[in-house]
């Protein structure tokens, strides 16, 4: 029977793969045979990135990019191009957060967010399907967040990002599905990541989300990957335009 998960033979581009969930992505989509672009800015990080991938025996392009430049997406696709001839999986991983009431958000807070979080992950996504739609096939996976289902207070920016990541999941997927590109994102609920130590080592703030868990603890990056690999692989082939929430339940209730 065919293996419908292995991602043998795909070239795999991860932005924010130096850390947390990009990495293990990463480093779980090498492990399902796919060859790795990992791109983030920390170099140092990337390299570390980079030697696990090789030891599984995988090919590794890192990347050191500024999502923030558009000259630079369009750099980072045509460099993956130029090294392995074609691009099968893209997982826009890169985001970022701040934390504050609305009251005390800030213009420059505000475009932060957004700034990361929606426009350059659109501009990844036109960049990288615009190879995907020469080769007529490839799996896009973008990051979205229980956040942007439900809201949660403290993050007006990142909230609407996120729901805004899942509105454009959609309306890619409505452009680009009949032409072979499948476009899907994954919402993952509170995830222990090292960005994120200070604020869950709070007992208050994280009995605060176990509260809102019906799976009795937080995600770890690790949790994400399982997801990630059926989106980018033949066993997601009739999905395209959904959010897949990974949340442990945040959203059930």
């Amino acid at each position: 029977m065919q293996n419908l998960f292995t991602l043998a033979g795909k070239v795999a581009l991860v932005t924010g793969a130096a850390q947390g969930i990009g990495r293990e992505m990463a480093i779980g989509f090498a492990a399902s045979g796919a060859d790795i672009v990992a791109v983030d800015l920390n170099e140092e990080k990337l390299s570390e990135v980079k030697k696990e991938i090789e030891a599984q025996g995988r090919r590794c392009l890192t990347l050191k990019v500024d999502l923030g430049s558009v000259a630079e997406i369009d750099a980072m696709t045509q460099s993956a191009v130029r090294e392995f001839g074609r691009i099968d999986i893209l997982a826009n991983i890169a985001g970022v957060n701040v934390h504050k009431p609305a009251e005390e958000m800030t213009e420059q807070d505000w475009d932060f967010v957004q700034d990361i979080n929606l426009k350059a992950l659109f501009f990844c996504c036109q960049s990288v399907g615009k190879v995907m739609l020469q080769q007529g096939s490839g799996r896009i996976i973008n990051m979205s967040s229980s956040f942007g289902v439900v809201g949660f207070g403290g993050r007006t920016a990142y909230a609407s990002s996120k729901a805004g990541v899942s509105n454009l999941t959609m309306t890619l997927a409505i452009e680009w599905s009949a032409k072979g590109i499948n476009v899907n994102a994954i919402a993952p609920g509170p995830v222990w990541t090292p960005a994120r130590d200070a604020l869950f080592s709070n007992p208050e703030f994280y009995n605060h989300l176990l509260s809102k868990l019906l799976i009795k603890r937080t995600a770890k990056p690790i949790d994400i990957v399982g997801p990630a690999i059926f989106l980018a692989s033949e066993a997601s082939a009739f999905v395209t335009g959904a959010t897949l929430l990974v949340d442990g339940g945040f959203c059930a209730q």
